[in-house]
């Protein structure tokens, strides 16, 4: 009797799959995120084109005034262009560090939320499993099993603010 129980009880189990993506990117948290984002991410740029272009100035001057000058003062106009050179670099690499942890500060707190919706609604509909289509790794979704969640968990993130 359980042997013939047990496939009734595969197909008790419910199935769902959103697409995180188009939730994250619905919200006006995210927009607004995305927006504080991008301008960091141009201040760290137009910092970097000020330098790179102050690098590009000094060189020029000194291609301008090296037959002028003697080889001590060559060398430590060389030496001083490459430390500028090495700078920048130090510069763009911390800056892209603090790039992507601003994005992940402000990021992060969005994705959480979304998270907790979607547990909320597998949950409450007693979903055993919920998988994300937006991840790439679902290949095919058998729409009579598993039922597409997202329009519940955009429901959910409303109710949360």
């Amino acid at each position: 009797m359980l042997m013939l129980l047990a496939p009734l009880a595969t197909f008790a189990q419910k199935f769902g799959h959103v697409d995180t993506e188009a939730i994250v990117q619905s919200l006006p948290d995210y927009s607004r995120a995305k927006g504080e984002i991008e301008a960091i991410g141009k201040q760290y740029e137009n910092e970097l084109q000020a330098s790179q272009a102050e690098l590009q100035r000094q060189a020029e001057d000194y291609d301008k005034k090296k037959s002028s000058m003697n080889a001590t003062q060559q060398q430590e106009m060389e030496q001083k262009l490459q430390d500028m050179y090495t700078k920048i670099q130090q510069q763009a690499q911390q800056s892209q560090q603090e790039y992507q942890k601003a994005s992940q500060e402000k990021v992060q707190p969005i994705l959480n939320k979304v998270r907790q919706a979607i547990e909320t609604v597998a949950k409450s509909g007693g979903y055993v499993y919920v998988m994300d289509t937006s991840a790439g790794t679902v290949l095919y979704i058998n729409d009579t099993i598993s039922k597409d969640l997202t329009a519940e968990v955009k429901a959910q993130l409303a109710k949360m603010k």
